[in-house]
C-alpha cells in the first residue's frame, strides 16, 4: 500500500476542490483495503472511502483521519455475468460490456467514477439504473468484522438510495456483480424519451448496442457530464440535486405555485414514482427560478450546457461552490416551495 501524510485530495475528486488527509492510503488489493479499513477502526480514526471522486465534496479544510483511495482492477466475464472490482474504471466497464454483446448498462455510458460507488448511489441516466443489473455486492461489514455478500434484495436499492448510502460507516464495497442480457447485439429497451428521440426510434425499442452507448456519450457531452480537463464545464460531480418525490398532496400545491409564477399554461414536468407519488425536474425548477446555464459571476457557476450542474471555474474554493448551491436551493425554494437535495456525498461541508 502506498501512504502519504498531509496529502492533497482535491486531484482525486472531479470538482478539483478540497483540502489535505491527515493520511492517505492507496490499495490495489481487496486484502490491502480490509487491511487499511481494520487499521483505521483499531485506531478509533475517521475513515473516508474514495473511488473516483464523482460523487464527492470536500471541505476547505480536508479530512482529519484516514483517507482511503480504493484502486483495485479486475474483470470477470463469464457468459452473461460480470463481476467487477471497485476500483474498476466505471466507464471502461460500459465499454467491455458493450463490445461482449451484452445489454443492461449500456446507457450509464459516461459516467465518471468508480465501479464500487454505483451500487452505493443506485448509480442511474437515461432510463437505466445499477439496481436492475446487480445480482451481488461483495463487501467488507466493518461492523462484523467480516467480507459479506449481500443480494440485490439485501442492498435495499432505490432513486439515487441503498443500504450502503443509508449506513455509510458500515460497509467498504469491494466487488460488484452484475447479470446482463444477451439480446443478439441489441441493447435493452429503451426507456428514456430523449435516447429514443436522438435514436429516431420509439420508447421501448432495442438498438445496436454501439449506437445506444454513441448517443448517450454526445447526448452527455452536449451537457457537460463527460469528464474534459480542458473543459470547466466537466470540473463538476454531475448532477449535483436529486429530482424532487413529491406525494400527490405536495405535487398539487407545487403545481398550484407554477400557475401562480408562470401562467396557467405552464405545466411542470411529472414522471410517475410509485403509489401516491410523482418526480418533478430539479432541473426544470432550477431554470425556472432564474438559474440558468451559466449562472453567476465567481469561480463557482453554473455550467453553461446544464443547469444541474454546479461548475467550478479552475479558482474556486469549495465555500464557493457551497455559497452557490445554497442561493439555488434558497431560490427554488422561495419559488416553488420545494427544498432540493445534494447527490454528492459532503465531507467537511454541508448546505
Amino acid at each position: 500500500m502506498l501512504e502519504l501524510h498531509d496529502a492533497p485530495l482535491a486531484p482525486l475528486t472531479t470538482f478539483r476542490l478540497g483540502g489535505p488527509a491527515t493520511r492517505l492510503v492507496t490499495a490495489t488489493t481487496d486484502a490491502e483495503v480490509i487491511a487499511a479499513v481494520r487499521a483505521a477502526d483499531a485506531d478509533g480514526a475517521p475513515l473516508l472511502v474514495i473511488g473516483g471522486g464523482s460523487n464527492l465534496v470536500i471541505g476547505d479544510k480536508g479530512f482529519d483521519g484516514t483517507a482511503l483511495r480504493i484502486a483495485t482492477r479486475g474483470v470477470e466475464l463469464t457468459g452473461t455475468r460480470l463481476e467487477l472490482a471497485a476500483g474498476e474504471v466505471w466507464t471502461d466497464a460500459v465499454a467491455r460490456t458493450v463490445e461482449a454483446g451484452l445489454a443492461g448498462v449500456e446507457c450509464l455510458a459516461g459516467i465518471p467514477g468508480s465501479a464500487g460507488a454505483t451500487p452505493i448511489q443506485n448509480v442511474g441516466a437515461y432510463g437505466q439504473e445499477v439496481s436492475s443489473t446487480i445480482t451481488e455486492v461483495i463487501a467488507y461489514d466493518r461492523q462484523a468484522g467480516e467480507t459479506v455478500t449481500l443480494s440485490n434484495a439485501e442492498c435495499a436499492f432505490s432513486y439515487r438510495h441503498s443500504r450502503f448510502k443509508g449506513d455509510p460507516e458500515r460497509y467498504v464495497v469491494l466487488r460488484v456483480r452484475f447479470e446482463l442480457e444477451d439480446a443478439g447485439g441489441l441493447s435493452a429497451p429503451l426507456k428514456y424519451a430523449e435516447t429514443a428521440r436522438a435514436l429516431g426510434v420509439e420508447a421501448g425499442d432495442r438498438v445496436p448496442l454501439a449506437a445506444a452507448r454513441e448517443t448517450v456519450l454526445k447526448l452527455r457531452a452536449g451537457k457537460g457530464m463527460v469528464l474534459d480537463a480542458e473543459d470547466h464545464d466537466t470540473w463538476s460531480a454531475g448532477s449535483f440535486f436529486t429530482n424532487p418525490i413529491l406525494t400527490d398532496a405536495d405535487f398539487a400545491a407545487f403545481h398550484a405555485r407554477v400557475r401562480e409564477r408562470l401562467g396557467e399554461g405552464v405545466e411542470p414536468p411529472s414522471y410517475p414514482a410509485g403509489d401516491g407519488h410523482t418526480k418533478t425536474s430539479a432541473a426544470w425548477l432550477i431554470d425556472k427560478a432564474g438559474f440558468t446555464k451559466g449562472y453567476g459571476s465567481g469561480p463557482a457557476r453554473i455550467s453553461t450546457k446544464h443547469t444541474l450542474a454546479l461548475t467550478n471555474r479552475g479558482e474556486a474554493t469549495t465555500e464557493d461552490l457551497l455559497a452557490l448551491a445554497r442561493e439555488v436551493v434558497a431560490g427554488v425554494r422561495d419559488a416553488f416551495g420545494i427544498t432540493l437535495v445534494n447527490e454528492p456525498v459532503m465531507v467537511g461541508a454541508g448546505l
